[in-house]
């Protein structure tokens, strides 16, 4: 999962987090503001009256009477004003039942005793909850919608504010990593970015791509030199061991131990030819201005290899589509592609065993060709190594220098094929070569 999914998702389950925890908190937090402000109401109510009070005298509420009662029409809120012993000193807030007009109703009741003249009165406030917890449902509501609203703006905000912050990486992978293909032709360029992690990290990356490149050179220089250098020494041995071979006066031993050491120098001017194409086509210097068909060209080799055929006793059978065309190939390197791999589907191949090359096209944009043997198959260990140079697959007394399956990848890269692999031991191996669009 990519980074920038990440923070989106860790993001967004925090909102949610925050969402759910809100929602299952709002019930509370509304009836504690409720109950603040009907607190804050009946002590501002109760401050009026004792202002009137002051103001008008205690007559204006008693009007001559022992005590004062008066209640809203819904008997929602109500006030009582009576007199209280000397020595009380009440100041509460609480809930109570009263009964008002034969009702008993409950009430947020105001207690508060005050002296006026000598005398000490009890000033009681109420206002019923049923008509304070009218109030919790749209709050609660608002709240919520509030909630939701800022939840949304904040998301679209961390989504903007993440991919600006991340698109820098995006860059960097797209240009560094994604479609890069070894060795690195061009000059990599710096991604824009204020952020000194990516900054870091896209310098670092630009640098170990020109060690690749420069150590890649180097090892490709040092290849095309030596096999280049070593191919006259090795043609001078073979003259003079031709000219020693041929001499009459040699005994039978001495001829036998100069046609080992021919051999030997055989298999050497082999390794030294096999590294010399090798580092021709990383250098690329052959020329993709051919147009074959691939039906000819298998025909071709098959011709070629026929005697190593009838060798094993083995059936090939090739079966593909003959107006089929590829362009902009080399010729001779698919030659030699089909070469190898036919010739180890025989090498590796049993005794009346068989080879099945066909081919498949998904519309215009992919075309394969699989070459199938009936052979000893390759170890699963081995199948991620088998293009390495000079990796020797165990494969019984069937050795060989490791460089054929090298030469075969190093074409196929130069063409932009792609070659899958599946085998298993004792029932053999099949090799799908993937040609790219433009193909």
């Amino acid at each position: 999962m990519k980074l920038s999914s990440k923070l989106i998702l860790f993001i967004t389950g925090s909102k949610l987090a925050i969402v759910l925890l809100f929602i299952i908190s709002l019930p509370f937090l509304v009836n504690e503001i409720v109950s603040q402000y009907i607190t804050y109401s009946l002590r501002t109510q109760q401050d009026k009256v004792i202002r009137i009070i002051h103001k008008n005298g205690i007559d204006y509420y008693l009007q001559g009477d022992n005590n004062y009662g008066s209640y809203t029409m819904l008997k929602e809120e109500y006030i009582a004003l009576e007199p209280a012993a000397a020595n009380s000193r009440i100041d509460t807030i609480k809930t109570a039942r009263r009964v008002v007009e034969r009702d008993t109703l409950n009430y947020r009741i105001l207690m508060h005793t005050f002296n006026y003249e000598h005398k000490n009165y009890l000033l009681e406030i109420g206002k019923t909850t049923s008509s304070i917890n009218q109030y919790s449902k749209p709050l609660q509501r608002i709240a919520l919608y509030v909630l939701m609203g800022l939840i949304v703006l904040s998301l679209l905000f961390d989504l903007f504010f993440t991919r600006v912050l991340i698109s820098p990486l995006g860059k960097i992978i797209k240009s560094k990593l994604i479609n890069r293909k070894f060795p690195f032709k061009d000059q990599p360029s710096k991604v824009p970015t204020s952020t000194q992690d990516f900054k870091y990290l896209d310098e670092s990356l630009i640098l170990l791509m020109e060690q690749i490149n420069e150590a890649f050179e180097k090892e490709r220089e040092f290849t095309a030199n030596a096999s280049h250098e070593l191919m006259t020494p090795i043609s001078i041995l073979q003259n003079k061991l031709e000219n020693m071979i041929g001499d009459e006066q040699l005994n039978d031993d001495a001829v036998m131990k100069i046609a080992d050491m021919m051999k030997t120098l055989d298999r050497l001017k082999k390794i030294s030819g096999s590294l010399l194409l090798i580092s021709r086509i990383e250098n690329e210097q052959f020329v993709k201005s051919d147009n074959i068909q691939p039906m000819r060209l298998l025909n071709e080799v098959t011709e070629e290899i026929s005697h190593r055929l009838e060798e094993k006793k083995l059936r090939i059978n090739i079966n593909l589509n003959e107006s089929k065309t590829i362009k902009g190939v080399n010729h001779d390197l698919l030659f030699q592609l089909f070469y190898n791999l036919i010739n180890n589907a025989i090498k590796y191949n049993v005794n009346n065993g068989s080879i099945s090359i066909s081919d498949e096209e998904s519309g215009k944009s992919r075309y394969t060709i699989t070459i199938k043997d009936t052979g000893i198959g390759i170890p699963a260990e081995e199948l991620p190594f088998i293009f390495d140079r000079f990796r020797k697959a165990n494969l019984g007394q069937n050795v060989g220098y490791g460089l054929g399956l090298s030469i075969v990848k190093s074409i196929a890269l130069y063409h932009g094929i792609t070659i899958n692999v599946n085998s298993k031991q004792g029932e053999g191996s099949t090799f799908r070569l993937h040609f790219p669009q433009s193909n």
